[in-house]
């Protein structure tokens, strides 16, 4: 009869128990495998997989034993908490590009043009789900998502299970990432609203100089197909900003 103790139990189930409840945890806060579309089975797959794939890259991590409902519960919520601060980061920088199209949409007007996304469910509007889709493509186009498996990795050498269980948030302070929505979304939208607003500026005068041209029959097409030729134009310089968005948030991890 082939029989086990309690140490051995542990040296096999700690190393991966601890980083697939981080793992998850990022899936359930990370955009697109957050959503309901995406089922629950792929993201217990997922982590299971980058759980048993990163064994050689992760620090020895030390046996808790399994009967302490106290230090048991707060090391989940340890690793909870920091799969889906990382999650939140990369949310961030999805927002901030979402942000980037509300702004650009209400300069051209286009903000009128809401829908419901079931995916998200919530309200959008065009410019807003079309850089919301265009930047799920950049993510993976720039190896965001191998980032992302590095950050995780990187996050148990820095905060390793059962040490301080919150000092992540001293050192990562999450709390201060609610201001690069608003900086990254403007550092995207501004050269897009700059010409926008000169076009409107340009209007405005041709409608004092000639009251008889219907401006604001003339001026809906003209803004628009300014806004469309400008995000043309623009598309190919905002793999630079992302970029640099995602590596400064993940480096908190690192």
């Amino acid at each position: 009869m082939i029989g086990f103790t309690e140490a051995q139990l542990l040296a096999w189930l700690n190393p991966l128990l601890w980083p697939f409840i981080r793992t998850l945890a990022l899936f359930s806060g990370m955009p697109t495998f957050s959503q309901r579309t995406v089922p629950m089975r792929l993201r217990v797959g997922l982590a299971l997989f980058i759980s048993v794939a990163a064994q050689a890259s992760l620090p020895p991590i030390p046996a808790v034993p399994l009967d302490s409902l106290p230090m048991l519960t707060l090391l989940i919520a340890q690793q909870v908490l920091i799969g889906l601060t990382m999650g939140f980061a990369v949310r961030i920088v999805y927002a901030a590009l979402e942000f980037a199209g509300e702004l650009i949409g209400l300069q051209m007007g286009l903000n009128f043009a809401g829908f419901f996304d079931p995916g998200t469910g919530a309200q959008g509007t065009a410019t807003s789900r079309f850089f919301g889709s265009l930047v799920a493509f950049l993510f993976i186009a720039i190896n965001g998502h191998l980032l992302l498996i590095q950050a995780l990795v990187q996050s148990f050498h820095s905060f390793p299970v059962g040490q301080e269980p919150f000092a992540f948030l001293r050192a990562a302070q999450p709390q201060t990432w609610g201001a690069e929505i608003f900086q990254i979304g403007l550092w995207i939208a501004l050269p897009l609203i700059t010409m926008l607003t000169f076009v409107n500026l340009v209007l405005g005068i041709i409608s004092r100089v000639a009251p008889q041209i219907g401006i604001f029959a003339v001026g809906f097409p003209v803004t628009v197909s300014v806004g469309l030729l400008g995000m043309v134009a623009t598309l190919p310089l905002m793999q630079t900003p992302f970029s640099a968005a995602l590596e400064r948030l993940l480096a908190a991890f690192s």
